[in-house]
């Protein structure tokens, strides 16, 4: 087990007992195999563990070193972290002679305590290295790739990624910018898109969007997302739930579409003669769509954008 120290940063679990009721852990089923895709913090972990029975089993995943520092601290013996991203579910499961699930949730974004550490470079409110990666044993830096990303990338990336309309005036300026120095930390970033956007939305830093660009293309979020839930559904088993947490609404509306292609079915012409026990029948039907309480809001402003989609697999082949 890793021996990285874990700072101590306040984390609030968004939806906690929401997201872990809809995964339906009673009965039987309490003593099933379920997966916490994004460990975090543990918040959802620990409250699964408290509703498994004795046989049940717990897999959760992070990428995040600290996470796994801190999930290194369980000692559960239903409980095992694996250090890789969701995506890699089937194979990981696929090792341990898993074929199917009873259940799966995905807290999506970015956990609080790595906003707060100013080490991780994930935040302009304080300055630090410009890092981003939530998995700092692979791949480049933010601040590596922005040495050497060409132009037009970069403003792809900050407009797809950051729905950010000035995706162009802020990619010119940041090639400028490291013509004259390197780009190394959290506050130069945002003192240079500060500088190329006149105009933001009322109580908005002008870096907000761009800052999320950088990270979700480092990251490779939305790819790890499409993998990811390709591989739950095919992880679980009929009658099993998946619960999403999603942030933006880039990860929200992947989630949406991706449920819908399993909930929808194309009907074949009317006028065919097909027997009704023949026709093609949905593999999942949605259960629900949830956002955060007003008062869970005001208690965690960062919850605000929150929204949680759960549906449940039928018992139809893929």
């Amino acid at each position: 087990m890793t021996n990285v120290a874990v700072p101590e940063f306040a984390h609030r679990t968004v939806l906690l007992d929401e997201a872990v009721d809809a995964l339906s852990l009673d009965g039987a089923r309490a003593n099933g195999i379920y997966i916490d895709g994004t460990f975090g913090r543990g918040g959802h972990s620990r409250l699964i563990l408290s509703k498994l029975g004795p046989q049940g089993r717990l897999i959760a995943f992070d990428k995040d070193l600290q996470a796994i520092a801190t999930a290194g601290q369980i000692t559960d013996p239903r409980f095992e972290i694996v250090h890789d991203s969701f995506a890699t579910m089937r194979s990981a499961l696929a090792e341990r002679g898993v074929p199917q699930v009873d259940g799966i949730l995905l807290d999506l974004g970015i956990s609080s305590p790595q906003v707060d550490d100013a080490a991780r470079g994930f935040s302009f409110r304080n300055d630090g290295p410009l890092d981003m990666r939530m998995d700092t044993t692979r791949g480049v830096s933010a601040a590596e790739w922005l040495a050497s990303v060409p132009e037009q990338q970069l403003e792809k990336v900050i407009r797809d990624y950051g729905e950010e309309r000035f995706a162009f005036q802020i990619a010119k300026a940041i090639v400028a910018g490291r013509a004259v120095e390197p780009i190394s930390s959290t506050r130069q970033l945002a003192g240079i898109v500060a500088n190329a956007v006149k105009t933001r939305e009322k109580g908005k830093d002008p870096a907000t969007r761009t800052f999320q660009a950088i990270r979700i293309f480092i990251n490779k979020e939305l790819e790890d997302l499409e993998a990811g839930l390709n591989e739950a559904y095919a992880m679980l088993a009929p009658g099993a739930r998946v619960a999403i947490i999603s942030f933006h609404s880039l990860e929200d509306r992947m989630v949406k579409q991706f449920l819908a292609s399993k909930v929808k079915v194309e009907q074949p012409d009317r006028r065919l003669p097909i027997k009704a026990v023949d026709l093609p029948q949905p593999l999942m039907k949605l259960v629900a769509k949830m956002k955060p309480s007003d008062a869970e809001v005001d208690g965690n402003p960062r919850a605000r954008s929150a929204v949680m989609r759960v549906a449940e697999r039928l018992g139809t082949a893929p």
